[in-house]
């Protein structure tokens, strides 16, 4: 009953009693005056008067205030009857009408061919009303058939999200044998029922896992983000969202809208009928830039690599390949080892799964390697360092050294000395065949050049910055790494906030040597590589990476959405500087050693390409990197990868490279020789 209605009755019984305490009183008092007056019939006859007026007096006054409150107890009913009537309707028909929700089927996401990589499937879902919570006998019985603790089922029927009224789903994926038991047994299982729902499925398992992602329960914070976005999905607890990659990047596209089914409920909340239905719609289709056959034959040669490395008794943990379209940024394939499988977050992951695919020993399963892992570069930077010290006149075109597989400051071995890959030394040699063959003398003496500079002491981490380097590209996936290039003041400030001393906290000159082979505290991702070369191959502009191609209209073959690409870098070098820098790089794929060359012998299209292996001291392993872009005269691809803890990048990064090209072009690699060296 409405409070205010509660509040008017008692006001009415109130001024009623009041009436009858008033009248009763004053009666009575009138008699008493009468009875000890009896004596003097004149006396008697003046108290009589006096105690009638008196009476009067008190009838008066009880009339008004009768009066008055029967005027606000009218007033008051005038006010709920007439004038808010609309208002108590609404709030009746409200409290009788509640809203049951039905998830929508999210979109599937597509590679660029239209091959499915994450789509929908029917799942056998036991679900059950709310109020099979109070029958104990009933929730252990459903417990010990679908194999669950009899708690995490109350939890499932304690669970509201899709309305107080709707079904509590309790488990998904059931078997035959349950739904056939449940079937069979309708006595022992009241209000529980089967029911045919949709889960996201993976028809090639874990492939792109890290691009496409996985979903999951909505979070707190996204729950929030999503209150305050103007024009985005509203969330609602418990529903399922994108949690990483494509699915969490392209949400809004993919998460459809749910389905409403309002019903009428008594005061015990139980349904009495149906009202208006809205039916769910499905999401939108995402369609990528990725190939899956490309994408397959670098997670299987990475995978296949990294565990030949492993056989040979070497601490390899994982790995990374990007293949990028160097003409609009489209990433054709993007793996990163090791991977999991998104199957294991459907209808919810258990708390050892979750810690399985973090855990450290497992070399963190679910880090997309390819966009956040950072390493040092080793000599994949050698070419940015060659355009670095052409365009500061640190060197030239005809500048030559001498290598004899070790390099000191002052030329003089006793002051200490910095080795070159090649022990035995390269001899006399130029730039561009420094570029070829990796000599880590050439690049020394580009660091120390630099140091003693007057004009440009930091030309080569402003070069390194100008391809990309130390910053996001700004692919279209969350979890991007920035990388560092670091210089005298990020040496100064992170080393003093270690505190370490001032002498070591400066800026030396073996730090400029390290980082013009990709050592010290330089670091980068395979991503990041990939479009500087972008940039290399295209003779200055690259583009943006991104992994949508589009978003596909529900009606037709066509796109609502399509990506627009945008140019990301645009770095200026002379022409014969990039001759020389491209002629360097054509050498290590074709003169560096003949081991190497017959990998490429049978592929239709040159390749220009760097190796790079780097060490990781900290680690106690190396980070051996591929780079190369091809065909050389009208550059199409780029393709990037790395394997942490080979042996060297000639023999392992290089050989997934050379398979991915290989399917991109339909001529595998037939070759099985083994080459060595950076």
């Amino acid at each position: 009953m409405d409070l205010s209605l509660v509040i008017v009755i008692v006001c009415v019984v109130l001024a009623l009693a009041l009436v009858v305490v008033f009248v009763v009183f004053g009666r009575a008092e009138a008699n008493f005056t009468l009875d000890i007056g009896g004596a003097s019939p004149r006396a008697s006859g003046g108290a009589d008067s006096s105690s009638e007026k008196k009476a009067s007096n008190r009838l008066v006054g009880l009339t008004v205030g009768v009066a008055a409150i029967f005027s606000a107890l009218v007033a008051r009913l005038w006010s709920m009857q007439l004038v808010s009537s609309e208002d108590y309707a609404a709030q009746a028909e409200s409290n009788r009408r509640r809203t049951i929700y039905t998830q929508a089927p999210r979109g599937r996401i597509l590679d660029r061919n239209g091959n499915e990589i994450v789509g929908n499937r029917s799942s056998l879902t036991v679900v059950a009303e709310s109020d099979v919570i109070d029958d104990t006998v009933e929730v252990q019985l459903l417990a010990n058939l679908i194999g669950m603790p009899a708690q995490a089922v109350r939890r499932k029927l304690q669970d509201t999200t899709e309305g107080a009224q709707a079904p509590r789903a309790v488990s998904v994926d059931v078997s035959r044998r349950v739904v056939a038991f449940i079937g069979e047994h309708p006595e022992a299982f009241p209000g529980v029922s089967v029911e045919q729902r949709t889960q996201r499925s993976y028809p090639h398992g874990s492939l792109a896992a890290h691009v496409v992602g996985y979903t999951g329960t909505v979070s707190t914070e996204q729950l929030e983000a999503s209150e305050g976005a103007e024009g985005g999905v509203t969330y609602r607890s418990g529903d399922v969202v994108g949690q990483s990659g494509v699915e969490l990047a392209y949400e809004s596209a993919l998460a459809g809208v749910r389905g409403e089914q309002a019903v009428f409920v008594n005061a015990d909340g139980t349904v009495l009928g149906y009202s208006t239905n809205i039916a769910p719609e499905a999401g939108s289709d995402v369609v990528l830039t990725l190939d899956i056959d490309v994408q397959r034959a670098a997670e299987e040669s990475l995978e296949r690599i990294v565990k030949q490395q492993r056989e040979a008794g070497r601490d390899c943990v994982g790995g990374s390949l990007v293949a990028l379209d160097c003409t609009n940024g489209e990433v054709l394939a993007m793996a990163s080892y090791p991977t999991f499988s998104p199957n294991v977050f459907t209808g919810g992951i258990s708390q050892a799964d979750w810690d399985e695919l973090q855990a450290e020993d497992a070399n963190y399963p679910m880090l997309n390697r390819a966009i956040a892992g950072q390493y040092p570069s080793g000599s994949v930077i050698k070419p940015l360092t060659a355009f670095a010290a052409l365009d500061a006149g640190v060197a030239t075109s005809g500048s030559t050294f001498t290598c004899n597989g070790w390099w000191s400051w002052t030329g003089d071995p006793s002051s200490g000395v910095m080795r070159c890959w090649n022990q035995n030394g390269h001899g006399p040699i130029d730039l561009q065949n420094g570029i070829t063959y990796s000599c880590d003398v050439v690049f020394y003496e580009i660091g120390k050049g630099f140091y003693y500079s007057e004009t440009d002491p930091e030309g080569m981490q402003e070069t390194f910055r100008a391809y990309g380097l130390g910053s996001q590209t700004g692919i279209d996936l969350s979890g991007e790494a920035a990388g560092r290039v670091p210089d005298a003041a990020w040496k100064w400030d992170y080393y003093k906030g270690l505190g370490y001393s001032d002498d070591d906290a400066t800026w030396k000159g073996g730090d400029n040597c390290n980082i013009a082979i990709g050592q010290g505290d330089l670091l980068v991702t395979a991503l990041q590589m990939a479009q500087a070369y972008c940039s290399i191959a295209n003779d200055g502009p690259a583009w943006r990476p991104h992994v949508l191609r589009g978003v596909r209209a529900k009606v037709g073959d066509g796109f609502v959405t399509e990506y627009k690409g945008e140019q990301s870098l645009d770095v200026e070098e002379d022409a014969s500087f990039r001759e020389l820098v491209r002629n360097g790089m054509v050498g290590v794929t074709y003169q560096e050693s003949e081991s190497q060359t017959a990998h490429w012998t049978n592929l239709s299209i040159r390749v220009a390409s760097k190796t790079g292996t780097a060490e990781q001291s900290y680690l106690g392993r190396n980070c051996c990197w591929f780079g190369g872009y091809g065909p050389v005269d009208d550059p199409k691809y780029v393709i990037v990868s790395n394997v942490d803890g080979a042996d060297w990048g000639s023999s392992s990064a290089m050989l997934v490279v050379r398979d991915v090209f290989g399917a991109i072009y339909g001529e595998p690699d037939d070759s099985s020789a083994v080459a060595t060296g950076d």
